[in-house]
């Protein structure tokens, strides 16, 4: 063979591969393209389902329901974060829990996902579509039909719109289930704080040397929530320091507060600790779900919530490490 067709051979594979490549680059660039892109318009949407088949059940059940009321007292106005959208999503997951239990059916474990700096509207979608499976199959389970409801479009939707209105079907469920959260449920998230920050002082090799604080037998929900904003505005000044784009939460703040209340801001700790531990690098340090507990009480969230916050500072610092 003469040393031009060598060549000419070697140059034709040459060839041939590079354009086997370069069709592979086009594959990959389609796929990427083809991906759909989740707004918040896509996820208003399907919360909108989820109201249309939460709405049924209460009719179904014979339960009054306060619409008008619900939607003026728990609508609020400030600039949200996915992330926090996403836990009220958690929190429907367990009311989910309470309505499968008192129909005397297992419950399921709260999906949780990885630690990460930017959450997009995509996981909330994902989470939509959990909740509305979960309604189905307790309609399956007790027998209830009803005709599938239609899905509607809207624009200009916000992840604050999306929240007001998971906030909103969250109420109802306690509708739905006769009852708010009790102070068992609210432990077992406050555990849940007690975790992460746990797992973000081993992280750093900081020695915990922390006690629970006196406990207070006549603490109330409004002194747990008041040590549940000390914890997030500690929370944000940590942020601030490792450029991690901050919520303002003053707009929780209310007058009278429940034990769902506290709930509510141990699920926005929960929501903002998980930017902290992605910072980190604890990516694979997933929250667990909460254990289950019984018989405790509002002083028993106030000295675990006020024990979280001894811990927390000792990581105040981390930003300058």
């Amino acid at each position: 063979m003469s040393y031009f067709s060598i060549t000419y051979h070697s140059f034709l594979i040459l060839l041939v591969s590079i354009s086997m490549n370069f069709l592979v680059v086009i594959e990959k660039t389609q796929a990427q393209t083809s991906v759909k892109q989740i707004t918040p318009n896509d996820v208003y949407a399907q919360v909108m389902l989820i109201s249309d088949e939460l709405h049924f059940l209460l009719n179904y059940f014979n339960l009054e329901h306060d619409h008008e009321g619900i939607i003026k007292r728990y609508h609020i106005q400030t600039l949200l974060k996915p992330r926090i959208t996403w836990q009220k999503t958690y929190e429907i997951m367990i009311k989910i829990n309470i309505l499968r239990s008192s129909h005397q059916l297992p419950i399921i474990e709260p999906v949780n996902m990885e630690p990460v700096l930017q959450l997009n509207p995509d996981m909330v979608y994902e989470q939509t579509q959990r909740i509305l499976t979960e309604i189905r199959i307790f309609k399956f389970r007790q027998n209830i039909h009803s005709q599938g409801f239609e899905l509607k479009t809207f624009s200009n939707k916000t992840p604050l719109d999306v929240y007001n209105a998971l906030a909103h079907i969250s109420v109802s469920f306690d509708e739905l289930n006769r009852s708010g959260f009790t102070p068992s449920y609210v432990f077992g998230e406050t555990m849940r704080i007690y975790n992460d920050l746990s797992t973000i002082l081993q992280h750093l090799g900081i020695q915990d040397k922390t006690i629970p604080s006196t406990r207070n037998d006549q603490a109330t929900p409004n002194d747990t929530f008041d040590i549940a904003m000390k914890i997030l505005n500690r929370i944000k000044l940590i942020q601030v320091k490792v450029g991690i784009e901050v919520v303002d939460f003053s707009v929780f703040v209310k007058k009278s507060m429940t034990s769902s209340d506290v709930f509510t801001m141990s699920q926005m700790i929960i929501a903002e600790l998980q930017t902290i531990k992605a910072y980190f690098g604890l990516k694979n340090y997933i929250t667990p779900a909460a254990s289950r507990y019984t018989n405790k009480t509002p002083a028993d969230v106030d000295q675990l919530m006020n024990w979280n916050l001894r811990k927390l500072s000792l990581i105040y610092n981390l930003g300058e490490r």
